[in-house]
């Protein structure tokens, strides 16, 4: 009796030949990352100890931190690493302001919910960041409040939030920030200088361009010594891998070595580009092109063009009757790009990003093979419904109101 095949590497194409990931992470990669997880590596030997070590100060140096931050790697997706750092900062006596505009900042909040901690939350849908007059009015409102904390880039929108203007309200009424940067740094620029941040949180799959495995938190180190005894999980315990880490120079479990390698070749190129500024100036183009390509084709994006951010776009589905996103997503992909499913509330949209080892050539790429989908689906008419450009318009009048 023959036997289906179920392996499900048995289609994949050749490395090189695979679709490019048009997504929020995980992305598209390069081979040279590619291939430094070819080898195997030994967590307690000494040579990956000096690699966790570089990792930890190249990053320490991405956000100027200098010798008053320390950053903590942690196993798991970047939202084990939120997790870790909501309940190692905030002491269980504590009280949070979450700012949220999408899925990450509710995702904060039913963490929150888990954990068992106080927060109150300022929701501003999927069209809108908080803004820092709003969350001065809360502060004053609710001494007891301890912590605030953000989605630096909003990804389930596309939002960039004011981060700079929110952590002047922040500081100035002596709170404590916490953010989630997760989908931005590497990309925008983020100095304590500027943004004196009590922690940070990010991931090694995002904007720097590595592969999942771990995430990681930059941390004041006197925040890093208040967080013994907070955390709920022992292997989220970010005190408890920060003074291992300085001690011993380990994981205290095992690491995710390939990923940890990969990552370290990723900040390599992330250099050789030209740092923060070089990987910006990148993913704006790769917008640019994007959005003005879709328009063309007849979609319009869920926000007003002063909230989009460099990470990832999100679009109304069209109303055309022929539509249908899980074909159309196929037919994408046929064509050599995957792009995301839409995670709003109020419309139906898509994704697209714009991070990952992508350029100019790639973004003309996948506008081909949406105008080729399309045609193949027989659209005729890739506008969005009307109602939703109008709520579109009336949100970004209400964020006009108040200028920042």
């Amino acid at each position: 009796m023959k036997t289906e095949n179920i392996n499900p590497l048995s289609n994949m194409k050749p490395v090189g030949e695979e679709p490019f990931l048009l997504t929020p992470g995980p992305l598209t990669t390069t081979m040279r990352t590619k291939e430094a997880m070819l080898r195997d590596w030994g967590s307690w030997d000494q040579e990956f100890k000096k690699v966790t070590a570089r990792i930890r100060k190249s990053l320490i140096d991405m956000c100027d931190g200098g010798a008053d931050y320390d950053c903590v790697p942690m196993q798991g997706s970047g939202s084990f690493s939120v997790e870790a750092a909501l309940s190692s900062f905030i002491p269980r006596e504590g009280k949070a302001l979450i700012l949220m505009n999408g899925a990450y900042g509710q995702r904060a909040a039913k963490t929150m919910d888990y954990l068992g901690r106080e927060y109150v939350t300022l929701d501003k849908g999927d069209y809108l960041p908080a803004m820092p007059d709003e969350v001065a009015a809360i502060l004053d409102a609710d001494k007891d409040i301890t912590h605030v904390v953000l989605v630096h880039c909003e990804t389930s929108s596309g939002i960039l939030n004011p981060l700079k203007e929110i952590s002047d309200v922040v500081i100035s009424r002596d709170r404590k920030l916490i953010v989630d940067s997760m989908s931005a740094f590497g990309a925008i620029a983020l100095s304590v200088k500027d943004i004196p941040f009590e922690c940070m949180v990010s991931s090694a799959n995002k904007c720097i361009e590595g592969v999942p495995g771990f995430g990681f938190i930059i941390a004041r180190k006197t925040a890093l010594e208040a967080a013994k005894g907070n955390s709920h999980s022992l292997c989220l315990d970010v005190h408890d891998q920060w003074a291992a880490m300085n001690a011993t120079g380990q994981w205290r479990f095992t690491p995710p070595t390939h990923t940890v390698l990969a990552f370290l070749e990723a900040l390599l190129q992330h250099e050789e580009e030209g740092g923060v500024a070089g990987r910006f100036k990148r993913y704006d183009n790769n917008r640019q092109i994007l959005i003005s390509g879709m328009r063309k084709l007849g979609f319009e994006t869920l926000l007003a063009d002063r909230w989009i951010s460099p990470i990832i776009t999100t679009f109304f589905c069209p109303t055309d009757p022929n539509f249908e996103f899980t074909r159309f997503y196929e037919e994408i992909k046929t064509r050599g790009y995957i792009i995301y499913p839409g995670k709003l509330t109020i419309v139906a949209s898509f994704r697209i990003g714009c991070i990952g080892s992508l350029d100019a050539a790639n973004m003309h790429g996948v506008l081909a093979a949406i105008k080729g989908a399309c045609e193949a689906m027989g659209m005729t008419d890739c506008s969005p419904p009307a109602e939703a450009l109008e709520q579109r318009k009336l949100q970004s009048e209400l964020g006009n109101e108040t200028s920042y």
